[in-house]
């Protein structure tokens, strides 16, 4: 990070003090991560820990009966739910709803639009895990690169909250440029999002890959060895979903010079991922029930 005027220097001790405010995960979700990254933990070992808490038992039975998995006989058995879905799912599923819990959708973010926001990451997230499949990643491990796309704005919240004027001058900034956010950010404050977001990431204490997707997103040639391989394709995911949110064609993504150096490193050519526009989009209306589930707060309606 460069030297930072006398304004940036106070910018970034205040919202390391408001990271450092911010409420831990509830004790129920850093239990199941704990239990999750034991790789003896077993389905029942969860089913223990998510039927003492009846919002997360509820949350977890409405996800497995919804939509998404289109199920022909609804699940009613909570270690049935957890075997289906899996350790690795369940564990990501919990990490996503202790983050919408953090961060409601109807809740606002100052200079941001919460749905968009929060639509913005579930496509990610779904773009991100397509990539991980196409590239023959573990189906076990796929639900991580769906929870890197999902949290890899994180930082963005606290930095409109705290500075709501400021970040929309760095938003004035980026449209008028054509600048990306992380410069328009760095020119206000002397740091960005993904910069919070790494703070975010060690404050809650998460897995060191999920630090790395938070803080590398926009330069992912400089994350550490974690798994450099899920950072670059959260950063292509990111990148591909603004171009769809804009409408862009597969010409404007085939002379995209970013996208044109992310499809490099990862392995795929333009027109590939052209072709998946369709699948991808329809994924990502289905992937928005995550949204709905995660806001429903009783644990009794399943």
């Amino acid at each position: 990070m460069h030297a930072l005027s006398s304004h940036q220097t106070s910018y970034l001790n205040q919202i390391e003090a408001y990271v450092a405010r911010m409420p831990s995960l509830s004790a129920t979700a850093t239990k199941v991560l704990e239990t999750c990254n034991n790789p003896q933990a077993s389905p029942n070992d969860l089913n223990r820990l998510i039927a003492l808490d009846p919002v997360l038992a509820g949350q977890v039975l409405r996800l497995i009966n919804s939509a998404y998995y289109s199920l022909s006989q609804p699940v009613s058995s909570l270690t049935r739910a957890i075997i289906m879905l899996g350790v690795n799912t369940v564990k990501n599923l919990v990490l996503s709803f202790a983050l919408l819990q953090q961060f409601p959708i109807t809740k606002p973010f100052g200079s941001l639009t919460s749905v968009s926001f929060w639509e913005h990451s579930v496509a990610v997230g779904v773009i991100a895990k397509w990539l991980a499949e196409f590239k023959g990643v573990n189906l076990t491990d796929q639900e991580d690169y769906f929870v890197g796309g999902l949290l890899h704005d994180l930082g963005k919240i606290p930095l409109n909250q705290k500075f709501t004027d400021e970040t929309h001058q760095a938003m004035t900034l980026a449209r008028q440029h054509r600048w990306s956010a992380v410069d328009a950010e760095s020119v206000i404050f002397g740091f960005d999002h993904s910069m919070v977001g790494g703070l975010i990431a060690r404050r809650w204490r998460l897995s060191p890959v999920f630090v790395d997707v938070l803080a590398y997103h926009h330069r992912p040639a400089e994350s550490p060895d974690n798994n450099p391989q899920l950072v670059f394709i959260v950063a292509l995911a990111d990148h591909y979903a603004r171009l769809l949110e804009n409408n862009s064609d597969e010409d404007t993504l085939a002379n995209d010079e970013m996208a044109a150096l992310l499809m490099a490193r990862v392995g795929l050519d333009a027109s590939t991922l052209a072709c998946a526009r369709d699948v991808i989009s329809a994924e990502i209306d289905r992937a928005k029930i995550f949204l709905e589930i995660s806001q429903r707060k009783t644990g009794h309606d399943c």
